[in-house]
């Protein structure tokens, strides 16, 4: 069976997002190398440095499913009816879309742990994917998460979107990480550790 990561691009002050959600400052990474890294997407082709295209290959061959919140789903208008990396998505809301897209490819759930229940199924013996601040800090909270992977990027944004605000089971302890230095990023891996 797969592990569940969630995983993000952050700043180093520990944002997900400006106020206004917008994440131009976090993803330069993604479009700023000479490696071309295609998804399952025509219009999400990456373009990263040499480390950060073999980590992200690796990284999507690795995912089976991922799960988002409704906030996510609704600001990338569900990604036109296709995650870029081409997976089944769990959306955690009580309040599915009146107009549901494919159903082969979205699920709506009630809570978490519904969501990475269903996640696991689709996943099948790949990994999960936490993809949503909330939803990581719901399901950290909850202990069902075995990894957290930090796309660290060289900038300061003062103010936002924290990626673990208000946990409930702080202190979360961490082992690790496994480093990968790209350019304009940095890969950190941690693992969970089980009290």
């Amino acid at each position: 069976m797969g592990k569940v990561i969630a995983n993000m691009s952050m700043s180093l002050d520990g944002f997900i997002a400006d106020p206004a959600d917008g994440i131009d400052e976090l993803f330069g990474w993604m479009g700023s190398g000479e490696v071309e890294v295609p998804t399952a997407v025509e219009w999400a082709t990456f373009r990263m440095s040499p480390a950060s295209a073999t980590y992200m290959r690796e990284s999507m061959a690795s995912v089976g499913a991922l799960v988002t919140g409704r906030h996510l789903f609704d600001i990338t208008h569900g990604w036109g009816g296709t995650h870029p990396l081409g997976v089944p998505v769990v959306v955690v809301t009580h309040e599915p879309p009146a107009d549901k897209p494919n159903p082969d490819t979205f699920t709506f759930a009630d809570s978490v742990e519904t969501a990475v229940k269903l996640a696991r199924e689709a996943a099948g013996d790949k990994n999960v994917v936490i993809a949503s601040a909330k939803i990581a800090q719901q399901c950290l909270d909850a202990g069902l998460l075995d990894g957290i992977h930090v796309d660290l990027v060289p900038v300061l944004l003062g103010t936002g979107v924290r990626w673990f605000e208000n946990l409930a089971t702080a202190p979360a302890r961490l082992e690790g990480p496994e480093v990968i230095e790209g350019q304009g990023v940095t890969h950190l891996a941690y693992s969970v550790r089980r009290s």
